[in-house]
């Protein structure tokens, strides 16, 4: 019996991360000769594990905090959107060389689009953060045909070298930045038809949100990139004031299918796959409840 070829995820902390469990899940269902593994690696230690990896003929791996950016100069090639990002999810073993790509921006796509029902063509949106997060998200937008993107951040600065970055190099669309400020964003939403929040506010805090409530209507769809918890306060409000709304499980879900295609070239059981990760989430909140 052939031993199975390894996929891996490289990370710290990474005891959090449901990567293996989502990409187990479809070497099962298909019946793969792969396993998927998790690797914590120190940001020092990057280098050797990646030289390790190709070593070992690893066929791909994921990278998520600290390593997305990290890694760049490791690599051989990357592809459009990885460049356009500026940070790599996902990099694939072609002989010898390293490509890296991201999925993060095509994830949130699919799930716009298949869970949400929502195509960001000719859409206004607003986007808030400009981390790592936001800038998959931005770029995506761009890419799809969004009409405009507004980034709103904290450090307004930042948002503007995002807006100018992908300004540069995606045509067609208008960008904006502001600071995060429920006020200074009043207007500007009256008018948006997507919100996407990419920051971390709300996450493992029901009692935060990014947003007042009274900005947000029934001409939105807001969607929150947190899953835990499924529900943010953000989501809650918006659904409250008649807007539609979707979680970040979708965009978990999706990348990761999207990376497993690239890695293995076989379809992805998405619907498997989700049943999987919403009982592991639920018997982790049953879990800390008791």
């Amino acid at each position: 019996m052939a031993q199975p070829r390894v996929l891996a995820v490289l990370g710290q902390p990474i005891e959090h991360s449901l990567s293996p469990l989502m990409h187990n899940t479809a070497i099962q269902a298909l019946g793969l000769a792969y396993v998927y593994v998790a690797f914590e690696v120190a940001p020092a230690d990057l280098a050797e594990a990646v030289a390790g990896l190709r070593a070992l003929g690893v066929r791909g791996y994921n990278l998520t905090i600290p390593h997305k950016e990290r890694v760049l100069p490791y690599l051989q090639e990357l592809t459009e959107e990885a460049r356009l990002i500026g940070a790599v999810n996902t990099v694939r073993l072609d002989g010898q060389r390293l490509i890296g790509h991201n999925t993060d921006g095509v994830g949130l796509l699919a799930a716009l689009r298949r869970d949400g029902g929502i195509d960001p063509a000719g859409k206004r949106c607003v986007v808030l953060g400009a981390g790592g997060a936001a800038r998959a998200v931005v770029v995506q937008l761009a890419l799809a045909g969004a009409a405009e993107i507004l980034i709103a951040n904290r450090t307004p600065e930042r948002a503007a070298a995002l807006a100018s970055h992908v300004a540069a190099n995606v045509g067609g669309v208008a960008l904006a930045a502001l600071p995060l400020d429920g006020e200074r964003l009043r207007q500007p939403l009256a008018r948006a038809d997507l919100v996407i929040n990419a920051t971390s506010v709300g996450m493992g805090d029901d009692a935060a949100s990014p947003l007042p409530a009274d900005v947000l209507s029934d001409r939105h769809f807001v969607c929150d990139l947190i899953y835990r918890p499924p529900q943010t306060r953000l989501l809650r409000q918006a659904r409250q004031r008649g807007a539609r709304v979707l979680n970040g499980l979708g965009m978990l879900l999706y990348q990761g299918a999207a990376a497993f295609q690239w890695w293995t070239g076989e379809p992805f059981p998405v619907e498997q796959v989700r049943r999987a990760l919403l009982e592991h989430l639920a018997a982790g909140d049953e879990e800390a409840r008791s």
